[in-house]
Order: structure tokens, then sequence, then C-alpha cells
């Protein structure tokens, strides 16, 4: 379990910087959602394929209808997450629609629990000790990141809000079939199918961009494909809610960073949730 919270670790660091790149990006006046989506997408297929040499998997069972189905599914419910994400973000500070992206890993717990009640607790977790310290840790970060003009539910906070939702209801069903495929090739199909859908139903010009800002979009890809990797393999061998856990330090330094790089303010708040979530994390470690 300690090596799990170290390769959780990673993918929170790798979150938190390609978070800020997005949003460096995303404020760009040229830089459209539809083109930004389609260009990270193709970004993450270029990263992922010389890996697929490596970390190459896929079982016979992933080609039954069911299965394919659920990948569409999973494939659909990203794009519209991504839509909304990258909507909020283009317009809204990272401290101000924060609180609204914090919901994921509530709802990620909240789904999981309902999931396991459908499918079994061989996919996901029913165990107390876990999900109740990750629930302190989701709360904790959220209403330490809520001021009163937060609670102004403009239409980026919502945006932010069902961009949660959609990305945590993808990462539990994604679980259904994560067995069939690597976390690499896992990811790289269904950002393929993103990517495809995105490049079809948006015909944006990928050139718009020079090529320092290729290079950062190139980067930025990179940093998703680690996440996902950690994320994915968090959830076939750790579990979806301690893995969910561990990837909350993420928040951390996405506000070190913007605080840093964007400068925006971090408050004596933000420690307080952070002081949770270690607790949180050391509870489960040592019980």
């Amino acid at each position: 379990m300690a090596a799990g919270f170290l390769i959780s670790g990673v993918g929170a660091l790798v979150l938190a910087i390609g978070t800020i790149i997005q949003r460096i990006m995303l404020k760009k006046k040229k830089v459209g959602v539809k083109l930004y989506q389609t260009a990270e997408f193709a970004a993450i297929v270029l990263v992922s394929l010389p890996l697929l040499y490596f970390f190459w998997k896929f079982d016979s069972q992933a080609l039954e209808l069911k299965n394919i189905i659920i990948l569409v599914i999973i494939g659909i419910f990203s794009i519209v997450a991504n839509l909304f994400l990258y909507y909020s973000m283009k317009w809204e500070k990272l401290t101000h629609i924060e609180p609204a992206k914090l919901t994921e890993s509530l709802f990620v717990i909240i789904l999981a629990v309902i999931f396991s009640f459908i499918f079994g607790e061989g996919l996901y977790e029913r165990d107390l000790r876990v999900i109740i310290p990750a629930l302190v840790a989701s709360l904790a970060l959220i209403f330490s990141h809520i001021k009163k003009h937060h609670l102004t539910f403009n239409r980026y906070f919502i945006a932010a809000l069902l961009g949660s939702f959609f990305f945590a209801l993808e990462l539990v069903i994604s679980r259904l079939i994560l067995d069939f495929y690597s976390p690499i090739t896992f990811y790289f199909l269904r950002c393929a199918l993103i990517f495809v859908i995105s490049l079809v139903a948006f015909r944006q010009n990928l050139n718009t961009f020079n090529g320092k800002e290729k290079a950062q979009i190139l980067f930025v890809g990179l940093m998703w494909v680690v996440y996902r990797f950690v994320v994915y393999y968090g959830f076939v061998h750790s579990g979806v809610i301690l893995t969910t856990l561990m990837i909350m330090t993420s928040t951390v330094f996405i506000y070190l960073f913007a605080w840093k790089f964007l400068k925006e303010k971090m408050e004596w708040r933000h420690i307080v949730a952070a002081i949770a979530i270690v607790a949180s994390i050391g509870y489960v470690l040592l019980t």
C-alpha cells in the first residue's frame, strides 16, 4: 500500500502540472474549447502510441459487444466532461472553480459505492475503513475552498460541476473493463476514440498553434498519460476509492502552482484541507 501511495503521489503531481499548463493555454484568445480538445487528444494519442510497444495488452473479452458499448459510453462521457471543464477553465480562475472540480472525488466515491452493490465488491470497495476517510478528505477539500462568491452558481461554476460529475462517471464505469487492457492500452483507445470524434465533429485546424504551443500541448499530453496510467493501475491494484483518496493530494500541488505561476491567492484553509488529506491517508495506511 505504501508503494501505491508513492505512485499516486506522482499522479497527483502530474495532474497539478497538467492543469496549470491547460489553464495557461486556454487563456489565449485564439484557443477555443473545441480546438484545444482536439489538439490535446491528438497529443495524448501521439505520446501513447510508442508506449504501446512496451505495454500492449488486449484480451479477447474486450471485443464482446457489451464491453465495446461500455468503451463507447466512456468516450462519450469523457468528451462531455472535457468540454464542460475546458469551458469553465477558459473563462474563470482556477481558484474560483476549484470547489466544483473537487466534487469529482466525492462523486467517484459515491458512485463506486453504488456500483459495488450493482456489480459486487470484486471491482469496487465497500470497506468503511477506506470509504469514511475518503469521504472526510473529500468533504474537507470541498468546504475548505468554498467562499460566499463561490456559491454564486454562475455558468462557469456549473460547467465545472457537470464536468466533475461526468469525469467521475466515466472513471467508475472504466473499472468494468479495465481488466481486459493494460492502463496504457485502455487510455490510448479511449483517447483515440475521443480524438476521432472531436476531429470529425469540430473540424478544427491544428496548425493554429505555433511550435512552442504544440510542444506545450504535447507536454500536457504526456502529463495526462502518466496521470491516467497511475489512476487505472491504482483502480485495479489498490481500489477505486483508495486511489481517489491518494490522488486528492493533487489539489495541494494545484494551489501551490497557481499561487506561484498564476499569482492566484492561497489561504490558510487550503493548508487545513491538506492536513485532512494527509491524516485520512495516514489512517488508511496504518489500519
